[in-house]
């Protein structure tokens, strides 16, 4: 498995993922072409190629995770992270989290910022284990579903240095 910037070639297999992560409320085409558009956003894919997955043709590669962020100067925002459910459990999402606290410390972000559903215990516990702390609820937030969503953040020190 291997991380890279998003292209606009993965967005098909994206937005399919997307669809069944979030179902109704996965992002469409423009929608994401927008975000992947749209100042102070950075967008990863997790690959896994023949080394990972031997149903893949030989030199083939399959995009099996995706994770955004976006900077406004002062905090990171986790805008998503998506890991096809056949590659869960095998330390893609951990690797796109690395990502993007990474990314956040080279743009000098004081913290980062992320919402998760209050069901979701797996990201949750991944979350927690970065390091991250519940600091609000936000009520029926994730639509259609009227899920509530934790916020959570990750207090950031200087860049490359790990907070006091």
């Amino acid at each position: 498995m291997r991380l890279r910037d998003l292209r606009h070639d993965d967005f098909d297999r994206v937005l399919e993922l997307e669809r069944l992560l979030f179902g109704a409320g996965a992002w469409t085409y423009g929608m994401l072409a927008d975000e992947l558009a749209a100042l102070g956003r950075w967008y990863v894919v997790a690959e896994a190629d023949r080394t990972d997955d031997p149903t893949l043709a030989p030199g083939r590669r399959r995009v099996v995770g995706y994770a955004g962020l976006w900077f406004d100067g002062d905090v990171t925002q986790v805008m998503t992270i998506g890991v096809d459910p056949a590659w869960q459990r095998h330390g893609i999402g951990r690797a796109l989290m690395e990502a993007l606290v990474a990314r956040s410390r080279a743009l000098g972000a004081a913290a980062v910022l992320l919402e998760v559903r209050v069901d979701n215990a797996p990201a949750l516990a991944m979350y927690e284990a970065f390091g991250f702390e519940r600091i609000g609820l936000r009520k029926r937030y994730y639509q259609p579903e009227d899920k509530d969503a934790y916020t959570m953040r990750l207090l950031l020190g200087p860049a490359g240095q790990e907070p006091a």
